[in-house]
């Protein structure tokens, strides 16, 4: 069809409804407007539009509003990755740790997924000061290579998770080795381990005495977890630094396999923890976010359109507490 054809054809549009849409402006508004009180189910019952007419409209509202985050303000980001289950695999995100929103959602895990972030942020002239993520190398080298004058620093809570799992290790090879009523005083004991001991219930902790008693490695395992807590603790950056070497000496001495590999990955990485003491940001906003995506799959289980799941990660942030969809 000739242009001009177009044009005529444009301009003899009713202009009570959008160019090729089934619905008017007025309908339009309504979906825009409910669509964060209602599933899009509920949208079409009402509306007597089709679930895919809905979930367009939603999407395009989204996209005007979400579509292209600020990146310019930026200063402190959190860097994580999150399953999205065996189909979506793995999603890198990026999160503004002073608003908690969500910046940048790409597919795939890794320095690689955060390809177009950089060269979106380099665009935007955006200062970065600080980073936090885990301890992974990748993101750990992406950082370094496109933000040097970025402090990174490592996430406390996994730090904590990855203890947990050293001292698990080391109580699983105790169970296997141990025999007769040694290897009864290990099991079943993992929870009361791993938690912290102010939060176990008084009347549990004779139990998981009587098994540290009788168990030396585990006994001086569980007390260099429960130390490694207070290494945030410390009143100055110097006593910081000091800590956390008496903290690796103490665990190389004790000559247990699983507490020496923590304490070479401590010191391996010790610069991204000590700069916890100047910045004192962690991925705490990520991990009160995942329950909040979690919510979000559930009700989107099965959606293809792949710009519309990460355009509603993007307005997560703005979301109602039912993550209605």
């Amino acid at each position: 069809m000739p242009v001009s054809n177009v044009r005529a054809e444009l301009r003899n549009l009713p202009p009570f409804a959008p160019a090729y849409a089934s619905y008017t402006h007025q309908l339009q508004g309504l979906v825009e407007d409910l669509w964060g009180m209602m599933t899009v189910t509920d949208l079409a019952a009402v509306s007597g539009l089709g679930w895919d007419t809905v979930k367009n409209i939603i999407k395009g509202r989204l996209e005007k509003d979400y579509g292209h985050p600020r990146l310019r303000p930026l200063e402190r980001l959190s860097i994580d990755e999150i399953y999205f289950g065996r189909h979506k695999k793995f999603y890198t995100l990026v999160i503004d740790l002073d608003t908690g929103q969500i910046v940048w959602v790409a597919k795939g895990k890794g320095g690689e997924a955060l390809s177009p972030f950089w060269r979106a942020l380099r665009r935007s002239q955006a200062r970065i000061e600080a980073v936090a993520m885990d301890m992974s190398a990748a993101y750990w080298a992406a950082v370094m290579e496109h933000l040097p004058e970025a402090a990174i620093v490592f996430d406390r809570f996994h730090i904590m998770k990855l203890m947990s799992e050293k001292l698990d290790d080391l109580r699983r090879a105790m169970v296997h080795e141990a025999t007769g009523p040694m290897k009864q005083t290990v099991k079943g004991i993992r929870y009361l381990l791993l938690m912290r001991r102010e939060n176990v219930q008084e009347e549990k902790l004779p139990r998981l005495d009587e098994a540290l008693k009788h168990n030396e490695p585990l006994f001086t395992s569980y007390l260099l977890k429960e130390a490694l807590v207070l290494l945030w603790e410390q009143p100055t950056y110097g006593q910081m630094r000091s800590f956390l070497s008496e903290w690796c000496a103490w665990a190389d001495e004790s000559a247990i396999p699983q507490m020496r590999q923590m304490a070479r990955t401590l010191l391996s990485h010790k610069s991204g923890i000590l700069s916890w003491w100047k910045h004192r940001i962690n991925n705490g906003r990520m991990e009160g976010i995942n329950n909040k995506i979690k919510t979000l799959l559930r009700q989107t289980y099965g959606l293809r359109d792949e710009r519309y799941l990460v355009l509603r990660l993007l307005s997560l942030h703005d979301s109602r507490q039912e993550l209605l969809g």
